[in-house]
This record gives C-alpha cells, sequence and structure tokens, in this order.
C-alpha cells in the first residue's frame, strides 16, 4: 500500500504507513526480526527517495545495520539491501564522509 502512495504522489501518507508499520513489526516480533528488518529497509528507501537522507542515514547506520548484520549476517539480502540504502544516502548528503560510513 505505501508503494501504491508513493506512486501516486501520496509521500506523506506513505511515510507515515511504512513508519507505522516498523514500529508494529518491532514491537510484535523484535528489532531481529527478518520481519521487522525488512520493513525497516522499506522505510530506509522511502525516506531516501522523498530527500530525507539525515534520518535515513541514523536508521540505518544506528540501528537497522547493526541488528541485521548480528541476527541474519553479514552477507544475507537484507544486510546487504541495508548497506546499499546507507550508501545511498550519505551520497544524497554532501556533508558526509567516508567516515560515516563505519
Amino acid at each position: 500500500l505505501a508503494s501504491c502512495l508513493l506512486d501516486l504522489g501520496r509521500h506523506d501518507e506513505a511515510l507515515v504507513l511504512e513508519r507505522e508499520v516498523y514500529a508494529r513489526d518491532v514491537a510484535i516480533s523484535g528489532a531481529s526480526h527478518q520481519d521487522a528488518i525488512l520493513s525497516g529497509l522499506n522505510l530506509s528507501s522511502s525516506l531516501n527517495t522523498l530527500g530525507l537522507s539525515d534520518e535515513a542515514t541514523l536508521l540505518l547506520r544506528d540501528q537497522l545495520l547493526p541488528v541485521a548484520r548480528q541476527s541474519l549476517g553479514p552477507d544475507h539480502n537484507l544486510t546487504l539491501g541495508l548497506g546499499e540504502n546507507l550508501v545511498a544516502a550519505l551520497a544524497n548528503n554532501p556533508d558526509h564522509t567516508r567516515d560515516d560510513l563505519l
């Protein structure tokens, strides 16, 4: 549904929905559950798409990536996708440096 809202240009509604889904998944299953990590990946993608790269960076670097590496492993598709989103978020903000990746 959030993807459809994004496609329709209803960005604010889509972002609210994705935030709710992520929060619900974390509350129900825990932050390290694959469903929560997937909904976090979707949220971070939308944040990047909407130009909210600072928020995406914080979510990815400080929350999602550490949990995904620990619970899924560094080579899991979701972990790799989170890394790609972090690179995109950092690339969208000229103030970030290579050190922000670490």
